[in-house]
């Protein structure tokens, strides 16, 4: 029985990984959970599920759980999620939270030799050229939770094309909510509108980022690490059915694609379980006769700047990842919170990144600065934006 952390367990991703996990209970124990301020839903998973450990964000809302579930350890704060993962008993760590907060709890897992279940991207995009030679160094497999990082994953272990490097990655995106709006709609579009995804069921912050295809842009940057591929070597695809995850070309023209209904379930399951596959959670079988058509376009950088952007900072390397991720990251909750325009995301983010100085050979106390200061220097330009209107 692998005994599993999860960090993040009252989100999109974290919520359904325990529907998975609720489907196999024979072969999983959920012994630690970690997550931010939504305690009711919380309540419910520690009584489901009865997990030794368990982190919120409150220091407040960890003494009153204490109080009502006095058998579970509690911790709070980005700390107490590193007592989680360095637990003796956890085999693997679900990194479902969403942000640089997954960044250093991944460390500290990885640190004390836990595989690492990951559906977090700021952690490799920040911090990528620190976190795979450290989990090579500490022999800690990094399995991909996304659904498009799990299809390559699944292509590379088909058969005999595990033992050969492929020549292309192609990364499929479902070209969100705006994909065939005019640009001056996209411009005016509120925050209900860029939440309104066609096919997936994500987080606010992820959903948001598909409506600006900077999520694939993160994705781009994620699979450079993952797979060890030249951004060259990358390639994204609009395909709005999501049908086709994604998919690897070799040397001699032969593509492998990972096809399936859009769920989270099954890369979720994937990852918990490699190198088997189950049964596990019930998920509609796949009908080639249903689907009837898939459809295929190159993606509009000028319309959706920020896959761009994001080529140019993953193509750079050194620090410009982490301005990106900051940077973005910080204009995206202030869309949400209505403070500024959608298109305004695009704008921090490229200003950001032509002011940004680099640093070489980075340690992570220089990207944890650096990502403060991006943070600052974003607020900064959004208070700006606000007075200016």
């Amino acid at each position: 029985m692998k005994k599993v952390a999860i960090l993040g367990s009252t989100g999109s991703i974290g919520t359904q990984a325990l529907e998975v996990i609720s489907q196999i209970k024979d072969s999983f124990s959920v012994i630690s959970l970690g997550a931010g301020k939504n305690i009711e839903l919380l309540k419910r998973q520690i009584k489901e599920f009865c997990p030794q450990k368990v982190s919120v964000l409150d220091k407040s809302d960890a003494d009153k759980l204490s109080v009502e579930f006095p058998n579970v350890e509690f911790f709070f704060g980005e700390n107490g999620l590193e007592q989680l993962v360095t637990d003796k008993d956890v085999d693997i760590v679900l990194v479902a939270v969403s942000g640089k907060i997954g960044l250093k709890p991944t460390i500290s897992a990885i640190k004390h030799q836990k595989n690492i279940a990951l559906a977090n991207k700021e952690t490799l995009v920040m911090a990528g050229d620190i976190v795979m030679p450290l989990a090579k160094e500490y022999g800690v497999e990094i399995l991909p939770v996304d659904s498009e990082h799990s299809a390559i994953f699944q292509c590379l272990n088909t058969g005999a094309s595990s033992k050969i490097k492929p020549k292309k990655l192609i990364i499929t995106a479902s070209g969100g909510p705006f994909k065939d709006k005019p640009l001056q709609e996209i411009q005016n579009a509120t925050a209900k509108e860029a939440l309104n995804h066609p096919r997936w069921n994500m987080g606010r912050k992820i959903t948001v980022d598909s409506a600006t295809l900077m999520n694939k842009g993160l994705e781009v940057i994620e699979a450079h690490h993952l797979f060890n591929m030249d951004y060259d070597d990358i390639k994204v695809v609009i395909h709005p059915q999501s049908v086709i995850h994604s998919a690897i070309e070799y040397e001699d023209g032969s593509v492998i694609a990972q096809m399936g209904i859009p769920s989270m379930h099954i890369p979720i399951q994937y990852a918990l379980t490699y190198p088997k596959r189950i049964t596990g959670i019930e998920t509609e079988s796949f009908d080639f006769v249903k689907i009837a058509q898939l459809t295929f376009e190159a993606p509009d950088f000028e319309k959706f700047p920020a896959l761009k952007l994001a080529f140019d900072a993953g193509k750079k390397g050194r620090t410009f990842p982490t301005v990106l991720n900051a940077a973005n990251e910080e204009a995206v909750m202030s869309f949400l919170d209505g403070k500024i325009r959608l298109t305004d995301i695009n704008y921090i983010v490229e200003t950001l990144l032509n002011k940004h100085v680099p640093i070489e050979n980075a340690t992570l106390e220089d990207i944890l600065s650096i990502d403060e200061k991006t943070r600052e220097e974003a607020k900064q330009m959004i208070e700006q934006l606000l007075c200016s209107r």
